[in-house]
């Protein structure tokens, strides 16, 4: 059985009273969600506030429930849904404020790298972040979701409610600007080096 046959079980079952379906669900895409939803809003303390948006009306709306596709189109739809009206609310100027919260928290990097690949490895970072937030926010939504949750063109279509064509050529041209973007930084990059023993 398919992990997406599974996790629309989980959720019919969770629909039909068995809460544990429910916190399997949850521990298997909390990361992806609050990672597609951090750099949609780009504030963590707006994305803390989707996340749970988005959880409260899977919660609400679990009753009319009908596994049509995978649950993570399913999840993610209400994701879309929650961050357009965030959007349209207008709370993205609050979130401005909140800049210094949009930058990822810095990976941990085992001692043994040397300084000069931290360094370079955190540039490259840097400049993937910089290139996600340049790009037109449907772009950078067919994008993440594409990355972060392994949808398919059409399940994007689908979650972003627009036509096959349309959600291909976003990501189409969100991968095309990614690669332009990061050309520069990739062609300055040396490789890793490891400490030798």
């Amino acid at each position: 059985m398919e992990s997406f046959d599974e996790d629309a079980g989980l959720m019919a079952r969770y629909r039909d009273g068995d809460a544990a379906a429910f916190s399997t669900l949850y521990a298997r895409h909390k990361g992806p969600l609050y990672r597609y939803l951090l750099r949609q809003v780009r504030s963590s303390g707006a994305a803390a506030d989707l996340f749970q948006e988005v959880w409260s009306r899977l919660v609400a709306t679990r009753k009319r429930y009908e596994p049509r596709a995978k649950f993570a189109t399913y999840l993610f739809h209400i994701a879309h849904n929650c961050t357009m009206d965030f959007f349209r609310r207008g709370v993205r100027r609050a979130a401005r404020s909140d800049h210094s919260d949009a930058q990822s928290p810095e990976p941990e990097v085992p001692e043994y790298q040397r300084p000069d690949g931290v360094a370079e490895f955190l540039e490259q970072q840097s400049a993937l972040l910089a290139a996600l937030a340049a790009l037109p926010r449907e772009q950078r939504e067919a994008f993440l979701l594409h990355e972060e949750t392994g949808l398919t063109i059409e399940e994007i279509a689908r979650v972003t409610d627009v036509g096959l064509e349309t959600a291909k050529s976003r990501l189409r041209y969100a991968i095309r600007k990614l690669k332009k973007s990061l050309h520069p930084v990739e062609a300055h990059a040396r490789p890793l080096r490891t400490r030798t023993v």
